[in-house]
């Protein structure tokens, strides 16, 4: 395998929504709902219209609906949020894909990092047994007083706001409150080029984060429950462009989903060698025309065409434009001399008066004896 020659990995970052991509369903009703309100169909039925009677965001609507009806039933903290969270159901084969993943990654140059962009709560979330996986779980949270019980919402991550964190993971700005995210990064700064991005989701609200990522060269994949086999979803997504791939929710070793990701690092670590050397041409490229006053840069660009030339007249036109100039270093010299010796119109009108009198000036200015003499014999 190719190796970088700065020895830095690149990064890919897996970003996942949480709800039917790494669970069968909505975290907060495996258990919570349950405990608190007397019908999970009821309870989101009366969230949104809670919602939709006032205005309100739908995830403001739900987070409303937890804590009014945890009054009387269950203590509302991070520690019992967190408590079940733990009895969440995850996919067959999650709790030990990022092991097995990061590992993949390690072996083929790739540093894989894990990313949560979720509606859903991150409290119950961080109460998984996947939590540790996570450089960062993007979801809705509370707000805690000195008791730990939660008193205000301090997120609301709903599906238009979701892409503001994939421009977070992109440029490294990862704290929610880091300003810096709005700062112009050059191309070769970018931490995690969208290129280097793959979104996995189950449905609309995937839909802003799984167009940009891949409008811009990333990998979006779209899941489906592997009991249900209900595809339809995933259809109409890839109909309408927002994912590249689908394949069941399965996380399962040398399943689909595991194949598909392993090929993604696999071409992530090859294309990374190319992007590199093309950042290192375009560092050298520009490094080349800082040391390059206004001048200079005409006069190689009028040698470069000159070198191109194929008419007489064109060739008389470029003579005209070089004359203007006096002075001349020792590559640009050099490089007019070969090109008196090489290029067929030059060598062929050398002795038309301006063509002479050009090059009559540039072997005044040469210190190089040898294409002196081979210009020399040219001139009669």
């Amino acid at each position: 395998m190719s190796k970088r020659k700065d020895n830095k990995k690149p990064v890919l970052a897996i970003c996942y929504d949480f709800d039917k991509t790494l669970s069968p369903t909505d975290m907060q009703a495996q258990g919570y709902i349950q405990k608190v309100y007397e019908s999970v169909d009821d309870f989101w039925k009366k969230s949104n219209e809670l919602a939709l009677d006032n205005d309100m965001d739908e995830n403001l609507a739900y987070m409303f609906m937890m804590k009014k009806y945890a009054e009387g039933r269950v203590l509302f903290t991070r520690k019992t949020l967190e408590e079940y969270g733990s009895q969440v159901a995850l996919f067959n084969g999650v709790e030990d894909w990022f092991e097995r993943i990061n590992e993949y990654g390690k072996e083929s140059g790739v540093e894989i990092e894990h990313y949560i962009i979720s509606s859903g709560l991150k409290e119950m979330i961080e109460g998984t047994a996947i939590a540790g996986y996570f450089k960062k779980i993007y979801a809705s949270s509370f707000y805690y007083n000195e008791n730990d019980v939660a008193e205000w919402p301090a997120q609301a991550v709903n599906y238009t706001n979701k892409t503001q964190f994939l421009f977070r993971i992109e440029k490294g700005t990862l704290d929610i409150n880091d300003k810096s995210v709005n700062d112009y990064f050059s191309p070769s700064k970018i931490r995690v080029p969208f290129r280097n991005m793959i979104y996995i989701g189950d449905s609309d609200t995937d839909i802003p984060c799984m167009k940009l990522v891949n409008s811009f060269g990333g990998h979006s994949i779209g899941v489906y429950n592997p009991k249900t086999k209900d595809k339809t979803k995933v259809f109409k997504m890839l109909k309408d462009n927002r994912i590249k791939y689908f394949v069941a929710a399965d996380y399962s070793e040398d399943g689909e989903l595991d194949q598909l990701v392993k090929r993604i690092i696999n071409k992530t670590s090859e294309n990374e060698v190319l992007e590199q050397l093309h950042y290192s041409c375009e560092n050298e490229s520009d490094y080349y025309y800082k040391s390059l006053s206004e001048d200079d840069e005409q006069k190689n660009d009028l040698i470069n065409e000159l070198d191109e030339s194929r008419f007489f007249e064109t060739t008389h036109s470029l003579i005209k434009k070089l004359k203007k100039y006096q002075t001349w270093d020792k590559k640009q010299i050099e490089k007019l001399l070969n090109i008196a010796i090489n290029n067929h119109p030059v060598r062929y009108i050398i002795n038309d008066d301006d063509v002479y009198a050009f090059y009559t000036e540039i072997l005044n200015q040469s210190t190089n004896q040898s294409l002196n003499k081979k210009v020399k014999k040219l001139m009669k």
